[in-house]
């Protein structure tokens, strides 16, 4: 799989990954035009940066100043475009009379790590799997500000966050406990939520029954990477195409199929190379199993605004193959940086 933006007619910048489904997607865009490209684990990604990231607008706008962001940004947004985009969102409790009905969740994504959160109830588990929630569970449903009032009731409650760090995240991400002890845990936050009905919690707010989902599976955690998979598959996810399935390895648990991951793109730069096999995906992150045989993260947030071209074999004195990066990366939970480009 190949992010052949140039070779498939110029011009698109991708806007990350998405989980409209149960499968990634990556978003492209070129002016007011969208596509998207599906993923399938177990095939190759690879591309190349050109020269500067752009702000990639707000609400689908283009940015009117072009502005150059910087490589670290997780929003790749000027402030005025940051700005806008803020204001129109549901976090900003700016839509009191939104008509919708909308959902509150319990989710958890490690030892220790649990939120609670709303999302709209069209949008079905989406944003689950866009935050990467290992397992969840929905606990309401009912109109926003009622949904919102819970969200705070319960953070005050039950001393949750309203958001976990994505670095958190990856820290855990390929030692998680079982099944049983996962579903237990969101369990046992439903229950101390589940208690408070009646202090606090609007009336008009409709409690949902326990039902614990688990995401492990839909984020290709539990699958076991060939270490003899070609990492150059000739798959081309250029905007608008899909690319074939990859194989799986049912009945594992975590700890025997996903290798953790160590290390994380910090950032791209020009002429930076990210090249690998994806063995899984989780919120914003693709997990690429590189030539040393371990896995790297790609935080596709990082990749929001650039130009990227597809991978070739050679350019000039430099040979690039189906698996390589040659960008910052840093250590995952230790904070540290690599030294130099890889």
């Amino acid at each position: 799989m190949t992010c052949a933006v140039r070779e498939s007619g110029g011009g698109w910048r991708c806007a990350g990954v998405r989980w409209p489904r149960e499968v990634p997607e990556l978003g492209w865009s070129r002016g007011g035009d969208r596509r998207v490209s599906v993923l399938a684990y177990g095939t190759g990604l690879g591309f190349r940066a050109v020269g500067e990231r752009h702000c990639v607008g707000a609400r689908g706008n283009v940015c009117p100043l072009g502005a150059v962001v910087p490589g670290r940004s997780t929003g790749g947004r000027c402030a005025e475009c940051a700005r806008l985009d803020r204001a129109h969102s549901v976090a900003a409790d700016t839509m009191a009379d939104d008509p919708r009905t909308y959902r509150v969740y319990l989710a958890w994504f490690g030892p220790g790590m649990v939120k609670v959160g709303i999302t709209g109830e069209e949008r079905g588990a989406a944003r689950l799997r866009e935050q990467g929630a290992v397992a969840f569970s929905w606990l309401g449903r009912g109109p926003l500000m009622a949904a919102r009032r819970t969200e705070e009731v319960l953070r005050a409650a039950l001393g949750v966050p309203d958001r976990i760090p994505y670095a958190k995240k990856r820290a855990v991400r390929g030692q998680l406990p079982g099944p049983e002890e996962r579903a237990g845990a969101v369990a046992e936050l439903y229950a101390r939520a589940a208690a408070l009905e009646g202090r606090g919690w609007p009336e008009s707010l409709e409690r949902l029954p326990l039902e614990v989902v688990d995401q492990v599976g839909v984020f290709g955690l539990d699958r076991a990477p060939d270490a003899d998979a070609d990492a150059d598959a000739d798959a081309d996810p250029a905007p608008g195409r899909s690319v074939r399935e990859g194989g799986t390895a049912p009945g594992r648990s975590v700890r025997e199929s996903a290798p953790a991951p160590v290390r994380a793109v910090r950032e791209l730069v020009d002429g930076g190379v990210v090249a690998g096999r994806l063995v899984a995906a989780a919120g914003p992150d693709l997990h690429l199993a590189v030539a040393d045989g371990g896995v790297v993260v790609l935080d596709t947030r990082l990749i929001t605004g650039w130009d990227l071209t597809a991978v070739t074999r050679a350019t000039g004195a430099t040979e690039v193959t189906g698996s390589d990066v040659r960008v910052p990366l840093i250590d995952i939970g230790g904070g540290g940086v690599q030294g130099g480009l890889f």
